[in-house]
């Protein structure tokens, strides 16, 4: 029997269901977190031959004692993840410390989590990248600016999501940036992307090739949506596009990726841009983990299959018998709490209900970039979604 240890099974409170289907699978799950056993939830608890509860998740010497422990009772550790980006880095560090293969090592983390260290495995790929440099003085900062044009865009190197990100657009804003960043964060600036995301999210076997593969569609800028506290929407696609596919594929061969659930982002040109003409795939960053939040749950609700069991498969098996999608869009809009909107919640059950299979409120940790009060709806055509999102994201004038 392999025994998987899984960091933080309790969080995104989805994640239980990888740990079900990995028992499913005849796998001993042994389970790190800072949650009380009696407070995870039944489900959770009955996926688990053993939890392990940490004081605190950020103490790595805790960790890694707990680590310790569990290989001294269970044996060698065959798997270790969390699945989360948060914790990308730790998980890398503990594999390599107690020799668990299968996995990123520590060595490997410089290309998987520094932005500016992806963009020669995305060139390798074929993929064209932004120009970008990295800020270290404001002299550096306005030449390249004047290089590229106003706006740039500056954001941690090793950063997540889009927090401590800034859109500077004015000599002014750009040498207000170096007086408020972080002294001891390392900041990429790169020019100014006019696109959509494009994501691809695909779960890859250990010869590195897809046995599942979708993509999701950002219309609205993350950053915008943090900085500016705005609803959030997103969806996943009907069809994945042959060009993000491809995109895809080539990135996960660059990268050299075998046996992980990745995320994908690229940019679909608005415009013509000297990085490319408009319509064109070009590269953003990839995340070495499930899409956040609740999409692996949109993604089996537009699919009508189980990316849960999809990956057990993987990690059990190494392929997958599970087939047979009945395709549709699924859509996410995230409601900022504060705003005045046409239709309450009661009204957005009473007329989108049949089409709605999730609505909950978000914990304050996702909140930030996903909105407070979130609904999960499935459309067979595009027009459809597009008329839910203009109702349920409408509000009264002031």
């Amino acid at each position: 029997m392999k025994n998987f240890i899984f960091i933080s099974p309790n969080f995104p409170t989805n994640y239980w269901l990888f740990c079900r289907e990995l028992q499913k699978n005849g796998i001993n799950v042994l389970g790190i977190g800072d949650q009380p056993y009696e407070e995870l939830n039944e489900e959770l608890r009955r996926s688990l031959s053993e939890y392990y509860k940490v004081s605190n998740l950020e103490n790595d010497e805790e960790v890694y004692r707990a680590v310790a422990f569990l290989i001294f009772k269970h044996g060698r550790i065959d798997w270790l993840e969390s699945n989360n980006e948060y914790w990308l880095e730790r998980d890398a560090r503990l594999r390599t410390d107690f020799n668990i293969r299968s996995g990123f090592q520590a060595k490997d983390i410089p290309s998987i989590k520094f932005k500016s260290n992806m963009k020669a495995f995305y060139e390798r790929a074929g993929i064209p990248v932004a120009r970008y440099h990295m800020a270290d003085t404001l002299e550096n900062g306005l030449a390249f600016a004047r290089e590229v044009g106003y706006p740039v865009v500056s954001k941690p190197d090793n950063g997540v999501g889009a927090a401590d990100t800034f859109r500077i657009e004015s000599p002014e804003q750009m040498a207000a940036f170096f007086e408020k960043k972080d002294p001891d964060v390392s900041y990429i600036m790169e020019e100014f992307i006019r696109g959509e995301v494009n994501s691809y999210d695909a779960i890859i076997d250990s010869h590195g090739e897809p046995l599942f593969e979708t993509g999701n569609v950002t219309p609205m800028s993350i950053m915008d949506i943090v900085n500016n506290q705005d609803n959030s929407i997103y969806y996943i696609l009907k069809d994945l596009p042959e060009d993000t596919r491809a995109a895809g594929r080539a990135t996960v061969k660059s990268f050299g990726v075998k046996s992980r659930f990745v995320h994908f982002e690229f940019f679909r040109l608005q415009e013509d841009q000297a990085i490319g003409k408009k319509g064109q795939i070009v590269a953003l960053e990839v995340n070495m983990r499930p899409c956040g939040g609740f999409t692996p749950d949109m993604i089996n609700f537009a699919h009508n299959t189980d990316v849960y069991k999809i990956w057990a498969d993987m990690i059990a098996y190494d392929t997958t018998q599970l087939t047979g999608y009945d395709d549709e869009y699924c859509a996410f809009a995230g409601l900022r709490d504060g705003k005045d909107f046409v239709l309450s919640h009661e009204q957005i059950m009473e007329k989108y209900g049949e089409h709605i299979k999730m609505t909950d409120r978000l914990p304050d940790v996702l909140a930030t970039a996903m909105g407070n009060q979130m609904y999960m709806a499935t459309f067979p055509t595009r027009e459809e979604m597009d008329q839910f999102y203009q109702d349920i994201l409408a509000c009264r004038e002031d």
